[in-house]
């Protein structure tokens, strides 16, 4: 059978998306989840993946929201002591070192493994490691140096283990007309049936206060709940013969 991991980013960003991400886990066909290590609601998830063994817990790397978890890590950092956001890096204001990106990249698995969580592999905040070779360079050093799968969302040749199918556009599910979202979903579930391994992304929430005041990613994330809970989509994943529900420790 072939096996689908639906992966829900941002574990740990606020207790809301954590409690979201449970729920979405509990009622409905998530399966996995990544773990931001600098965020408010960090301690909450900790708790919340240790009450639900089967859900797979990777780390979220992050380099573009909040502070750093290290210290003297200044090519990271703009004058306030905060990431450089994404446009930093895109207009290239922002030229990491390659030894503080992977001191603090490290940092943040570290800081996993100690709450007593075995990562299942590792993607990162914004798709930092896709930005540049440097970024890409010290991720894939950490997957080796953990023996962690990756997600698989670039091109270049990186000998990790991985999914042999990326899904990017779920994301957009929730701006799509009533029938063009089944088109999609239905359209989904075929691409998922003729693949060895896929990794649907997504961005499972409910919304708080430090949730509406940090992102711009709101009620979307809400609809997501919904589809991956009660919709014909899960009914069809369940149904089918030729998937699995699955996590990365699975590949």
């Amino acid at each position: 059978m072939n096996k689908l991991i639906i992966n829900s980013d941002d574990f740990g960003y606020s207790r809301a998306i954590n409690h979201a991400i449970i729920d979405t886990h509990q009622e409905g066909i998530l399966t996995s989840t990544t773990l931001m290590t600098n965020t408010p609601g960090f301690e909450h998830a900790i708790k919340l993946a240790k009450e639900n063994p089967k859900l797979g817990v990777g780390v979220h790397l992050v380099l573009t929201f909040l502070k750093p978890l290290s210290q003297d890590v200044p090519s990271l950092m703009d004058e306030k002591g905060d990431f450089y956001r994404p446009d930093a890096y895109r207009s290239g204001l922002a030229i990491v070192d390659e030894e503080e990106l992977y001191k603090e990249w490290d940092a943040q698995i570290q800081k996993v493994l100690a709450a007593g969580i075995q990562p299942t592999h590792l993607d990162s905040h914004h798709h930092a490691h896709t930005f540049n070779e440097r970024h890409f360079e010290v991720f894939i050093k950490l997957s080796e140096k953990y023996d962690l799968p990756i997600r698989g969302n670039f091109d270049k040749e990186h000998g990790r283990p991985t999914t042999t199918y990326f899904e990017p556009a779920f994301d957009g599910v929730s701006m799509l007309e009533e029938k063009e979202q089944d088109e999609y979903l239905d359209l989904l579930v075929d691409k998922i049936e003729k693949n060895e391994s896929t990794e649907v992304m997504c961005h499972t929430g409910y919304i708080d206060e430090f949730l509406s005041k940090t992102s711009s990613l709101l009620e979307p994330r809400m609809h997501e709940v919904s589809i991956l809970t009660d919709s014909e989509f899960v009914d069809k994943i369940r149904k089918s013969k030729e998937i699995k529900l699955a996590t990365f420790s699975d590949l």
